[in-house]
């Protein structure tokens, strides 16, 4: 609690004043908090108009954002299984109306009793190629998405668990149509979908893969769904599914060690959120494992510039970004991990006095790539080498009475690791680990493997608050290691230029890492593009069509919701009866 104090005391580092600059562009009003709803609304946004409509069901039957939740992450199992399933694992901050706080349930997946930190290095001390140590047994680790539905369900569920998954059973047994995005991701380039499991799921009896448009069956997921209904979570942790997953995580090839005694003790962590203010915003976010302490240091860093007088069509505004961005990856990169293994300098990263020397790095061109700093509690540790895809979801609901879930949720990769049990993907969280744990002076890396920890995580689903204390909004994406800029920009635009949400989440993607500069160089235009480029940044096509945006905020008296165009989601806004 000690730390957790110095931390809380820490984040008063977004109350600094944006600092002069050169001017450019359209200028932009920064967005004002507005006043809390006064009906009874309720809401979902998810990324497949399926998923939605389950947690809109829940919500009309009187359920919380808790239950429909339960409900949304059940149907995303089945109709997006390359992101995010009951295999896999999940970040969910719940803001609570009654009380106004903002709490965290941690459901990151943990490395078995067995894990080492040689794991994915071979005879000669050297990294897996990542395409063989995704589809090892070895990347799977214990799934922890269920166990925080679970949790959270305990202290802010209002219906029975029991009735939550009728309409996710209903149509894996009945079938569903195979959506445009889904059919892509079965026919790409993936090294998952050369794994058998996935191209038998995905397989017709002429010998052709699924479209779009075909209908697919998953009997094997309703059989399950319907145990987890009737069993809770114990479904999952035991029995025949847990069996189910020890076989098929120690099968060949490079057999992982998970065991059945893994699954029966994970528990899910209930963590205090870290909140920071930005502009006339808290942003409440999750601590360590999750990499919020990251988002939170570049929202500091870019509150010392002018970017809010600026706009989307300024190339000072989005060179700005690239290098808020730059410096907080190297600070990110160096120093999170699991803070039950490592030290993680959270007050340190968002120290006043020291986000002002990482701002002061911004010139007036691009050069190398930033090192990280020193804050305050850093331990010196390894350069990282953690390679994280792009896969995951994100989803938000609110209920009736105010309560609101933000929860990112990922089997990692495309279909996770290939493998599958009961008609739903085993996760390959085990390789967000640094894949080489030193380095060459012996230096452990602060998110290297070791047994029974959480890897670093990119996902940072967040809650806003405004000046009295209620709930003004909600944010998160999909994206792997780009996660933290697709919301960060989000937030630029809808709180510094004032965009609607979806025009926020629309904005085009920039992800400056390292040496990198990668973005949806088609949505921007060739005079930009020649100012950045002039600027020592050279945009070249990356991650821009991995987003997954999801965001609702309340403003102008009215809840404005925003889904990724990129993806096939839907925001709904009801009206309670």
């Amino acid at each position: 609690m000690k730390v957790m104090r110095q931390v809380l005391a820490a984040l008063t580092v977004f109350a600094v004043a944006a600092c002069a600059g050169a001017g450019g562009g359209e200028k932009v009003a920064p967005a004002q908090a507005a006043e809390a709803p006064k009906t009874r609304q309720f809401f979902v946004v998810a990324a497949n108009p399926l998923a939605t409509e389950a947690g809109l069901a829940v919500l009309r039957r009187g359920g919380s954002a808790v239950d429909a939740a339960i409900a949304v992450q059940a149907m995303l199992s089945l109709v997006e299984p390359q992101s995010s399933g009951v295999g896999g694992g999940a970040f969910m901050t719940y803001f609570d109306a009654r009380t106004g706080k903002v709490v965290i349930y941690d459901g990151r997946e943990t490395a078995p009793a067995g894990a080492s930190e040689t794991m994915f290095l071979d005879d000669a001390g050297k990294a897996l190629p990542f395409g063989q140590a995704v589809l090892s047994g070895r990347a799977t680790g214990v799934p922890g998405v269920i166990g925080a539905l679970g949790m959270a369900h305990r202290e802010h569920g209002k219906l029975k668990w029991n009735s939550l998954f009728g309409d996710v059973e209903r149509t894996a047994a009945e079938g569903f149509i195979v959506s445009p995005r889904l059919a892509r991701m079965i026919a790409g380039n993936f090294p998952e979908n050369s794994a058998p499991d996935v191209r038998a799921y995905f397989t017709k009896p002429d010998g052709t893969l699924m479209k779009a448009g075909d209908q697919l069956v998953n009997p094997a997921y309703a059989a399950f769904v319907k145990r987890l209904a009737k069993q809770g979570t114990a479904a999952l942790y035991k029995g025949p599914t847990a069996e189910r997953i020890v076989a098929r995580t120690n099968a060949a090839p490079l057999g992982g060690s998970m065991t059945l005694a893994d699954l029966a003790a994970y528990r899910p962590v209930k963590r205090e959120a870290i909140c920071g203010r930005y502009r006339v915003y808290q942003v409440c976010v999750p601590p360590p494992p999750s990499s919020g302490v990251g988002l939170l240091q570049l929202m500091a860093i870019l509150e010392r510039t002018d970017i809010a007088t600026r706009g989307p069509s300024d190339p000072q505004a989005w060179f700005l970004f690239a290098e808020a961005s730059r410096i907080m990856y190297a600070d990110r990169d160096r120093y999170v991990g699991d803070p039950a293994f490592t030290s993680v300098p959270v007050a340190g990263m968002l120290d006043p006095a020291y986000v002002a020397t990482r701002a002061a790095l911004i010139g007036e061109t691009a050069g190398p790539a930033p090192v990280a700093g020193n804050p305050a509690g850093a331990v010196v540790a390894a350069m990282d080498t953690t390679r994280e895809p792009a896969g995951t979801s994100h989803f938000i609901v609110g209920d009736a009475d105010g309560n609101v879930v933000s929860m990112t949720t990922t089997v990692e990769s495309i279909f996770g690791s290939g493998r599958m049990v009961d008609g739903f993907f085993l996760n390959n969280q085990m390789t967000d680990f640094a894949m080489q744990p030193r380095d060459a002076e012996g230096r452990l890396a602060a998110n290297a493997p070791a047994p029974g920890k959480r890897p670093r995580s990119s996902m940072t689903p967040l809650v806003l608050i405004d000046a009295e204390g209620r709930f003004a909004g909600a944010l998160g994406s999909a994206g792997g290691n780009a996660i933290l800029p697709y919301v960060a920009k989000s937030l630029v635009g809808a709180i510094d230029w004032n965009l609607p949400m979806q025009d926020a989440i629309a904005l085009p993607n920039l992800i400056a890492r390292g040496n990198a500069f990668n973005g949806e160089v088609t949505k921007f235009s060739p005079m930009l593009l020649d100012a950045l480029q002039a600027r020592g940044i050279r945009l070249v096509p990356g991650q821009g069509e991995d987003s997954g945006l999801h965001g609702m905020m309340w403003r102008n008296g009215r809840f404005d919701g925003g889904y990724d165009p990129r993806r096939e989601g839907r925001a709904i806004v009801e009206t309670a009866q």
